[in-house]
């Protein structure tokens, strides 16, 4: 069964923590935008370059960009069983794309990640981020649970970087909500449970609507 999963919510609702437990499960892709332009960014490439001063500045990246982005990696083999979106869409021009990308595809099902402000600033506060892969870490400890690489803290974490960042996602993404909200497809998540729990809570979520 083809499964197509979109994770929505703020910065540090533990979105991609998520995507890495889901994708094991299902075997399905994790397609994460924020992850393939930070490549971009190292590689030095002219997309890297163009969205290395967005992106450290805590803005979007511009929507046509992004877009053919995705357009081109969910026509690759591996998603034909399913993909797992995290970090896009997020504004409405974009989940309009994304609909029509997946028009003749299983309906997608929306997994939205809830939490308050002050725990996003909280969480982002503590995270830290893989030099090698670029995987996520909260808490104490100098290396990657994933690969062993040294950890640092992530240049858009920075305090006004965070307030800004939220400011964004109210403006342009919690429209998202809206959009998505009246879909049979669209499970809400509480977001500030331990991550298991969260995990344990879209597994039931999405089992329950497809």
């Amino acid at each position: 069964m083809e499964l197509n999963l979109v994770m929505l919510g703020p910065p540090g609702a533990g979105k991609g923590t998520q995507a890495r437990q889901l994708r094991r499960k299902w075997n399905i892709p994790h397609i994460s935008t924020g992850a393939m332009l930070r490549e971009a960014v190292a590689a030095g490439t002219p997309l890297g370059r163009e969205v290395a001063v967005i992106m450290e500045g805590g803005g979007l990246v511009d929507d046509d960009v992004i877009t053919r982005v995705v357009r081109d990696r969910l026509s690759q083999p591996d998603t034909r069983a399913g993909f797992l979106l995290d970090g896009f869409p997020r504004t409405v021009r974009q989940a309009e794309s994304l609909d029509r990308m997946v028009a003749d595809r299983a309906p997608l099902v929306i997994i939205d990640v809830v939490l308050t402000e002050a725990e996003v600033v909280r969480r982002l506060a503590s995270r830290m981020v893989c030099a090698e892969c670029g995987a996520n870490a909260v808490g104490e400890g100098t290396t990657c649970h994933d690969c062993g690489g040294p950890l640092a803290p992530r240049a858009d974490d920075r305090e006004q970087v965070v307030l800004n960042r939220l400011k964004v996602y109210r403006e342009q993404t919690e429209p998202l909500v809206q959009y998505y909200g009246t879909r049979r497809t669209y499970c809400r998540i509480d977001g500030a449970c331990l991550p298991d729990d969260v995990t344990m809570q879209i597994i039931k979520a999405v089992e329950s609507h497809t």
